[in-house]
């Protein structure tokens, strides 16, 4: 098993476009798609507790178009406000 090295989230409150590039890490399969997967993976980096269940809810509330995965810049937008409304605290989204 290899062990990846992930940049974490920029300190301070992070922009949409910041919060893009921290994302685009976990595209492991590099189809600009954020999948449920790849975003567990990204809640797992911040040490988020049930990060199987939060990615879950993250993808229902950001994919628009209803294909499973979070693309484009209104989905990566819509992912950014629900991280900020229900991981804020947990995963110190902008609290540093």
């Amino acid at each position: 098993m290899a062990f990846m090295r992930y940049r974490a989230l920029p300190q301070g409150e992070p922009t949409v476009e910041e919060f893009r590039a921290w994302l685009a890490q976990f595209d492991a399969d590099r189809d600009g798609r954020i999948s449920r997967d790849e975003l567990q993976q990204a809640l797992r980096s911040l040490n988020v507790w049930f990060a199987w269940w939060k990615a879950r809810d993250g993808v229902r509330a950001a994919d628009a178009n209803g294909d499973g995965g979070v693309a484009g810049d209104d989905e990566v937008a819509r992912l950014f406000a629900f991280a900020q409304r229900h991981l804020r605290a947990e995963a110190q989204l902008g609290y540093y």
